[in-house]
């Protein structure tokens, strides 16, 4: 496709170069991914005038183009280059004081030992974790927190109670009997009895 460009050095619509194609070994089907990856690569340029896309490409644009990507490759192993000199001498600096030598094969021994030996005490501290006092008080915390919402609840559904018996007394037996099907009365009942003995003056009227 660039062989059109180069040998006609104008411009063409992509209709044109569908036709074009071809000649040169390239589909019609195909003409349109291939001019756009040439445009992509910077090898071919594109312009829309009014309402059309122009697409043209000249000798030494793909001159400018290999330049660049010379340029830019040259640059980038210059600088591989010296990133490489850094690591070469920080790898120098890091050998100095770590010869092989007994002190430091002992020095080596100790630090894994110690290692070890904290590891050991890592696994018996997590083994103990559930006596932790922190542990244990937020526990307690989450406890209370759970106890006041059961609390919250028990009297919210009694106040519920309360206002449909007196909203609703002719309908008194049928509610007493669907509380009593839905488990609703042994259900405050155990909450009352796990919140003793703040609550045991609801339990009482339940009861009752």
């Amino acid at each position: 496709m660039l062989q059109i460009f180069y040998e006609s050095q104008d411009f063409f619509l992509l209709k044109e170069l569908e036709k074009m194609g071809p000649k040169k070994g390239v589909i019609s089907q195909s003409v349109k991914d291939v001019v756009q990856s040439l445009v992509d690569d910077d090898l071919v340029l594109k312009d829309k005038i009014g309402t059309s896309v122009y697409f043209w490409s000249l000798p030494s644009c793909a001159g400018n183009q290999l330049r660049n990507t010379y340029n830019k490759l040259e640059s980038d192993l210059s600088n591989s280059k010296s990133r490489y000199i850094e690591l070469v001498e920080q790898r120098d600096n890091l050998k100095r004081g770590r010869e092989d030598s007994e002190e430091r094969e002992a020095a080596l021994k100790e630090l894994k030992a110690i290692e070890l030996h904290h590891k050991k005490l890592k696994e018996e501290l997590a083994a103990y974790a559930d006596s932790d006092p922190s542990a244990l008080e937020a526990m307690k915390d989450a406890i209370d927190v759970a106890h006041s919402a059961a609390n919250r609840w028990t009297d919210n559904i009694f106040t519920l109670q309360q206002w449909c018996s007196t909203t609703f007394p002719q309908a008194k037996e049928q509610l007493e009997h669907m509380y009593r099907e839905v488990g609703c009365v042994l259900l405050l009942a155990l909450l009352c009895l796990q919140c003793l003995p703040r609550h045991s003056y609801t339990l009482h009227i339940l009861v009752e």
